[in-house]
């Protein structure tokens, strides 16, 4: 199974301006002491005074009680611990369980009339208490090498910083207009009041300078032009009042202790002072979007069909680094509406030059000129302009608002350039901007140090006046290439392990080494281009290589290959479902095979919809291009799927069944995955999805099993990770993913996890002190509820891939030092530098790249009550990422959080596009919804069939 927050406008607004001087204008009216402990915590019971506390997590914290439930309810299968070591000859006996994409909640959906109430989970109240755990020293595992980041060093300035406040009256919401304010206000005053500073703006409410005015309180008056007033008249002066105001001075001492290591705690206040310095002249020189910069000047734009184009720039931000200040410079591409004429946009949108529209014609359309005389647009503009109007049949255009609208004719109009598209792209468009970004890193490196030298930051009058120097050379970074793992196969095949070269292997001469058995199949073709014997000819290769690969599976399908239309989806399945179960009298269809259309739109969202939460089948679809051209390769990767959705292993650690992975084989340990996905701009109803998906298997830590659960619009954190509810037969009942997952693992090993690794994906920097201080407490009561005192140590690790560090070979030249794309090797891992000056972080790019230039997936460490070393971390994390269970490639994201990113993006198709409501719940379908304080319900996402869970 792999892979943030304000709510934006979902409407598309097009600015349009007129290609003709003057429109005429319508007559119309409109804390590292407990954190890093050694081992599980002491048996030590707590008083209930624990239970409500909102302080941030701590050893004595996590050794409370369970709360609330009889105690039948509470103990499950947690009474009975075990302890005994691992070895290789005396390994648990699981049971077969396949990688499960399952709604939460196993045990969490009402019975009996139960309602469920509402979450015992709040917010902590105050982060002041936690720090992150600082780094336990550098690793030193691997081959030593030097690559270059492009994070460009900066000089700390020896100036003072000072803050102060602006308030523009009458108040504007445009950025825009109050930056042309400021800059009027600093050409006016710049040489009197302002003591000749050059102060840097954020377009809100602060304005910093290098050193303090002549003042603490002033009061200005400004006059700016009107350029939105009436279009054919003189432009009216709008008069403001600015009041800038002394609020503080940053403490650059406190930042340089923080990057030198001697604070843990960094005063953001002076880093954004700095940010906003480094980009006041891009915010004037380009097009802001976010923390990017945009022109078409940079690389001629790409068009992406439908009046759209690809425009390139660069994303900067100042970053803390054990370095010291360093400046993050990456290559961006970001899609932009054409500055097109109106009438050649809507050509391209329709693909056509036609418009049948008859509301407000220019032939149509009469004005009154003066009291006597009426004049239709094409009249007023041929007498006015010489303008000769040729699409007489286009409607016009209205411009402004509705009290003093203007209507113009669609090809006297143009689109205002720098206008960024942020709905959602076609297919087609998202290629054509993949090709735009799609970069070689050698390219890539280029064009960043190209832009380095073009922002010419040592004549930047902002960086000059705040003393602040960028280097133009990129870090030259110390790094380690960890070794690839042993990856152990069946002892039946030729080559019973593997060592892999350059993040890659095969399946020649290796059998899965735990190959399942498919009896009872049936294929079901909905592509009108792939014949029954082209269908029947591949059907047979499938199988085939699946018996070569280690699978026992029988040639011959239940039924003929059934032939459907793609728009008969529902129908086709439920027909090859029961003629099948007539057929077998009972027995289950096994696998689905499932041939599809290249182009199939939500063909296959619906297929997985009916399959796992109506049919209760398991299925594999597979492209019409796959099956006309037969690739070994990917016959291979597809058997390889069809094994662990069947329940099996394809491969596992060597070190793992020979138990020698540090805090892993030594102690039942379990992994867990979690992430949420959010709904794409545009989709201001629909949920976001949470997933958790944790190892089944120990020690092996091979499968996975996992929960999905609907909850509120745009959440990151995770809701149901923890929650009890009332029920009137059985009092209060505790459930949640966590625990689930907790009770999962317990079943299927035998033993119950003494230590837990959790990876969380898509968490930003500004959220972890709320997303670890949330979800580790949510932790901690799983644990409490299962078992009194029940508390193994936990490490959190969050997992980052939407950052701009990248990583390049310190000589392209040398193809020893990096792999066939140009790339760095797999296994390249960097902690010193670039990472944070105190706290536990490292850069691991863990995949071989296969075009483009590879992004190393950042991991920080925001708890760790096992201790790991660096060393132990990182190489647990790089080995993981070659059992990722669908390739025999290493992959770029620990395989949990992949898994997770992976089964939150699949329940999305399981939503009923009706049922989207704002709010937070999980359960089983037709369960009662959880509601949060403040909150309104979300519809749970329906139940999958037992089958399909198992």
């Amino acid at each position: 199974m792999p892979m943030r927050q304000m709510k934006e406008n979902s409407e598309q607004h097009f600015v349009i301006k007129p290609q003709l001087q003057n429109p005429m204008n319508s007559a119309q009216k409109n804390p590292k002491t407990a954190q890093n402990g050694k081992g599980p915590p002491n048996q030590e019971s707590q008083n209930a005074k624990a239970q409500n506390q909102s302080s941030p997590p701590s050893r004595n914290r996590g050794r409370r009680r369970g709360r609330g439930g009889r105690k039948s309810d509470q103990g499950e299968v947690f009474m009975r611990p075990s302890s005994r070591p691992c070895t290789a000859a005396d390994k648990p006996v699981m049971r077969e369980t396949s990688q499960a994409i399952v709604p939460a909640l196993s045990n969490g959906s009402v019975g009996n009339g139960g309602s469920l109430c509402q979450s015992e989970m709040g917010f902590p109240s105050s982060s002041k208490s936690l720090t992150f755990p600082t780094r336990p020293g550098f690793g030193q595992l691997g081959t030593k090498c030097i690559v270059k980041a492009n994070h460009f060093f900066a000089e700390l300035p020896d100036k003072d910083l000072n803050q102060y406040d602006v308030t523009i009256t009458p108040e504007v919401s445009s950025r825009a207009v109050n930056r042309a304010i400021m800059a009027e206000l600093v050409k006016m005053y710049k040489e009197s009041d302002l003591g000749m500073r050059l102060p840097a703006y954020d377009g809100r409410k602060s304005l910093y300078t290098a050193g303090e005015l002549p003042f603490a309180w002033k009061e200005f008056t400004i006059k700016l032009i009107d350029e939105e007033d009436n279009v054919n008249g003189p432009k009216r002066e709008r008069e403001y009042k600015v009041v800038i105001k002394f609020v503080a001075r940053a403490n650059l001492h406190h930042l340089g202790q923080f990057l030198a290591g001697k604070r843990a705690d960094g005063p953001k206040e002076a880093l954004q002072i700095l940010d906003i310095v480094l980009r006041e002249l891009s915010m004037k020189r380009f097009c802001p979007v976010g923390r990017s910069f945009f022109s078409p000047d940079i690389r001629r734009p790409q068009r992406l069909g439908d009046g759209l184009e690809a425009w390139c720039g660069f994303y900067q931000s100042i970053r803390p680094t054990q370095m010291g200040l360093s400046l993050n410079i990456d290559m961006a591409s970001a899609a932009f509406i054409e500055a097109l004429p109106v009438i050649e946009f809507v050509a391209q949108l329709l693909g056509k030059m036609c418009c049948q529209g008859r509301y407000l014609i220019p032939t149509v359309l009469r004005f009154p000129v003066d009291d006597n005389s009426m004049k239709s647009v094409v009249e007023y503009f041929q007498e006015m302009y010489g303008f000769t109007i040729q699409y007489t049949h286009l409607p016009c255009l209205q411009v402004g608002n509705q009290k003093k609208a203007n209507y113009l004719p669609m090809e006297a109009c143009k689109i205002v350039e720098g206008q960024r598209y942020t709905k959602r792209l076609s297919e087609k468009q998202i290629t054509a901007l993949l090709k735009v970004t799609c970069q070689r890193p050698r390219d890539r490196e280029n064009d960043i140090l190209q832009t380095v030298q073009h922002n010419a930051y040592e004549q930047d009058p902002y960086a000059k006046e705040f003393g602040i120097r960028i280097s133009e050379k990129l870090a030259s970074v110390e790094a380690r290439v960890l070794p690839a793992p042993w990856l152990k196969y069946h002892e039946t095949g030729k080559e019973k392990d593997c060592l892999p070269q350059v993040g890659q292997w095969n399946m020649m001469n290796k059998k899965m080494i735990n190959g399942m058995t498919v009896s009872r199949w049936a294929c079901i073709n909905f592509s009108r281009s792939v014949q029954d014997s082209v269908a029947r000819g591949f059907c047979n290769e499938l199988a085939q290589m699946c018996q070569v690969s280690g699978m026992e599976f029988n040639p011959e399908p239940v039924i003929p290959i059934y032939v459907a239309r793609p728009d008969q989806v529902e129908k086709a399945l439920k027909h090859v479902y029961h003629a099948c179960m007539n057929k077998l009298k009972g027995k289950e269809l096994e696998l689905l095979l499932a041939i599809l259309p290249d182009n199939n739109g939500s063909l296959y969202g619906d297929l997985k919809r009916i399959c796992e939460t109506d049919l209760g089948l398991i299925s594999q679809c597979c492209l019409t291009k796959h099956v006309f051209k037969i690739n070994k390769q990917y016959l291979a990767n597809v058997s390889l799927k069809i094994n662990v959705k069947m329940g099996g292993r394809n491969t596992v650690l060597l070190d793992a069944i020979s138990c020698r992975i540090p805090l892993v084989s030594d102690i039942p340990t379990i992994i867990f995955g979690a992430d949420v996905t959010h709904p794409e701009n545009g989709e201001e109803s629909s949920p976001s999805i949470a997933a958790v998906v944790a190892s089944q298997d120990w020690p092996e830590v091979t499968k996975y099993a996992g929960l999905v659960c609907a909850q509120a619009h745009r959440q990151e954190l995770i809701q149901d990770l923890y929650k009890t509810w009332h029920d009137p037969i059985r009092g209060t009942v505790s459930g949640g993913m966590i625990r689930d997952l907790l009770v999962s693992f317990r079943k299927a090993t035998g033993q119950k996890p003494q230590r837990i690794i959790f990876y969380r994906d898509g968490v930003s920097e500004g959220q972890f002190y709320q997303v670890l201080l949330f979800e580790l407490d949510a932790i901690r009561k799983a644990c409490a509820s299962l078992e009194p005192n029940y508390q193994p140590p936990v490490t959190f690790i969050v997992v980052q891939k939407r950052h701009h560090t990248r990583l390049f070979a310190n000589n392209h030249r040398d193809k020893s030092s990096t792999d066939k794309s140009g790339n760095i090797l797999p296994g390249t891992v960097v902690d010193s530098k670039i990472c944070h000056p105190t706290e536990f972080d490292f850069y691991l790019c863990s995949h071989a790249g296969i075009q483009g230039t590879s992004r190393p997936a950042h991991y920080h460490v925001l708890w760790d009550e096992n201790n790991f070393t660096a060393d132990g971390i990182q190489s647990l994390t790089n080995n993981l990422c070659y059992t990722y269970a669908r390739c025999t490639r290493s992959v770029s994201v620990v395989p949990p959080a992949y898994y997770a990113h992976l089964a939150a993006f699949r329940a999305r198709f399981y939503m009923e596009p009706d049922g989207q409501e704002g709010g937070c719940a999980s359960g089983q379908g037709g369960g009662k919804v959880t509601r949060v304080p403040g909150e309104s319900g979300v519809r749970p996402l329906p139940a999958l069939k037992e089958n399909v869970k198992r």
